[in-house]
């Protein structure tokens, strides 16, 4: 499991973004490939978007989570709920953690305003790197899905 906390932050650092970065560490063991998985990931970044909503890394364990335990049958209100309560367990963790589940707020940044937050994403510099707290936040998220894997495992 370290590896794959790891591999997210590789991800992140080689230009994906948070919510592809977190998805793909672990997507393999659904099924699903290296590239579905960023590319079903891919509009989550900059918190959907970048629209600076919810977090692209908490995006990435929550949809890890739908792949884990989501429910298939729509009248599954027993299973819709089991997976709504990891949600928010893990969701719970994250904010503990990171301060906060908004990408705005963890970047400091007033909240979506269309000057700011255009779609046209920023360029992968040293620069960007060292202002931006999102490889943390990747890592903080891939290490809270695979603490769950490892709990589930036991």
């Amino acid at each position: 499991m370290d590896r794959r906390v790891e591999r997210a932050v590789e991800n992140f650092m080689q230009g994906y973004g948070c919510c592809q970065s977190v998805v793909a560490a672990f997507a393999d063991l659904y099924g699903m490939d290296d590239n579905m998985a960023k590319r079903v990931a891919a509009g989550f970044g900059g918190g959907v978007g970048r629209m600076r909503m919810m977090c692209g890394a908490v995006s990435g364990i929550v949809m890890l989570v739908g792949l884990d335990c989501g429910q298939t049958e729509g009248s599954d209100r027993e299973g819709k709920s089991a997976c709504y309560k990891v949600v928010q367990e893990l969701l719970d963790k994250s904010k503990e953690q990171n301060g906060s589940l908004i990408c705005a707020e963890i970047l400091g940044i007033n909240g979506y305003d269309r000057a700011v937050c255009s779609y046209v994403a920023s360029p992968r510099t040293a620069e960007y790197y060292k202002q931006r707290p999102c490889a943390a936040k990747v890592e903080s998220a891939a290490r809270i899905f695979a603490e769950y894997l490892r709990r589930k495992g036991e």
